[in-house]
């Protein structure tokens, strides 16, 4: 079901690149980070992230890759270390927004897959569709949000498997401080009759350079209805380093 739905959102993006008539306008940037420990207390986590977004005349698209692993260095009753794996997600999403007459009105079409082995859902696809706007616009402030219906379909730990209607709703405020340093908060809710999963990323960006960023970033996912042996809430804390081109 994820590969039709993703398939079916990036045809749906291709055929409104084909239908441009101006020159593409692409900004793009790519996010490393890496921890390692040694001592006591042994292991290494690595997040990354590719953030792309698309300007046409008609269209605003908007694609993310993002991948997090963890491994931990532990040792048995005999004295012999081993790694384990104790995190692996990756997001794989894809938005095309269609701008309406009014600056900042759009309808757009979501897409995204989120593939997690460790967590309560190993995998969890939705597809949803709907209505955006900006409701703050000031010169160094901003509010986007969108609503709208959709579908999801999804995998527990416990290998059984939901779907379902669901209403989504986000928002994404960005607050630019000075001319190198920016924060933003994102936001969003689905809300089905099974599930709610709620993520929210707080972020604050500075600029080392013209295409360097340094970005320290708090993440929390939120599942309402987890297995038992589950917590129902993961976070994840960044520091990364950001490069746009």
């Amino acid at each position: 079901m994820k590969v039709f739905t993703l398939a079916a959102t990036a045809g749906l993006l291709l055929v409104s690149q084909a239908q441009a008539t101006e020159q593409k306008v692409w900004n793009t940037s790519a996010e490393l980070g890496a921890i390692t420990t040694t001592g006591n207390t042994a292991g290494t986590s690595i997040t990354g992230k590719i953030d792309a977004k698309q300007e046409l005349e008609q269209w605003s698209n908007h694609y993310i890759f993002s991948a997090f692993f963890k491994e931990d260095e532990k040792t048995d009753a005999d004295g012999n270390r081993n790694r384990e794996r104790s995190a692996e997600r990756y997001l794989v999403s894809a938005k095309g927004a269609y701008k309406l007459t009014e600056e900042f009105d759009n309808l757009f079409v979501l897409g995204s897959y989120t593939d997690d082995k460790f967590g309560a859902y190993t995998q969890y696809t939705t597809v949803a569709a709907g209505y955006g706007t900006r409701l703050l616009n000031l010169e160094n402030k901003s509010l986007d949000v969108e609503i709208g219906p959709g579908y999801y379909n999804a995998k527990r730990s416990t290998n059984e498997t939901e779907n379902g209607l669901l209403a989504r709703g986000a928002a994404a405020f960005k607050w630019v401080l000075s001319e190198s340093a920016t924060f933003t908060q994102t936001f969003s809710v689905e809300y089905s009759d099974d599930n709610t999963r709620t993520v929210a990323e707080t972020a604050l960006s500075a600029r080392i350079n013209g295409a360097m960023q340094m970005k320290a970033a708090f993440l929390v996912q939120n599942d309402s209805d987890v297995p038992v042996d589950k917590k129902s809430t993961d976070t994840q804390t960044s520091l990364t380093l950001v490069y746009s081109f």
